[in-house]
C-alpha cells in the first residue's frame, strides 16, 4: 500500500500522462516511456521501503505484487496505457536495487520532467508553425493573399 501510495502522492499518472502525450506528438519521445516507468516505479519502491523501514520486506512485497499482476493479465478488461502496474519495470533489477541500497532521488525525476515537458512545448510549437504554414501555402496556390 505505501507502494501505491507513493504513486499517488508524487503523481506519477500525470508524468506518465505527459509522457504519453510527448510520445504522441513526437515519435522520437516513444524512447521515454520505458525509462520514465521504471524511474516513477523505483521512486515509490524506495517511499514504500522508507515506509516500511525493511528494504528486504518491501523488495519481497513487491515482487510477490508483480508475481499477482502477472497471473491476473488474462482479466477481460485492459489496464489504461498511463496506469502504473506493479510488474511495470523490470521487476528482478527493480528488487536488486533495493536490496543493493541503491536509490533514485526525486529530483532526477522532476528534471527529466521537465525535460520532457520542454520537448512537449517545443514538439506542439513546431507542428503549429508548420500547420500555419502549409495553410499559407494552400492559401497562396489558390491564389488568394495568405492572412497573418
Amino acid at each position: 500500500m505505501a507502494h501505491e501510495r507513493a504513486h499517488l502522492e508524487g503523481r506519477h499518472h500525470l508524468f506518465l500522462a505527459a509522457t504519453e502525450v510527448a510520445a504522441l506528438c513526437h515519435p522520437a519521445l516513444r524512447s521515454l516511456r520505458g525509462p520514465m516507468g521504471y524511474a516513477l516505479e523505483r521512486c515509490a519502491d524506495e517511499a514504500a521501503a522508507t515506509a516500511v523501514g525493511d528494504r528486504r520486506v518491501a523488495a519481497r512485497a513487491i515482487g510477490r505484487a508483480a508475481l499477482a499482476a502477472r497471473a491476473a493479465e488474462g482479466a477481460p478488461q485492459p489496464r489504461p496505457r498511463v496506469a502504473l502496474a506493479a510488474a511495470a519495470g523490470p521487476v528482478p533489477r527493480r528488487v536488486a536495487a533495493l536490496l543493493g541500497r541503491s536509490t533514485v532521488r526525486p529530483r532526477v525525476g522532476r528534471v527529466a520532467a521537465a525535460a520532457l515537458l520542454a520537448c512537449l512545448v517545443v514538439s506542439g510549437a513546431a507542428a503549429l508553425d508548420a500547420t500555419s504554414d502549409l495553410h499559407s501555402s494552400i492559401e497562396a496556390a489558390q491564389g488568394e493573399s495568405p492572412h497573418h
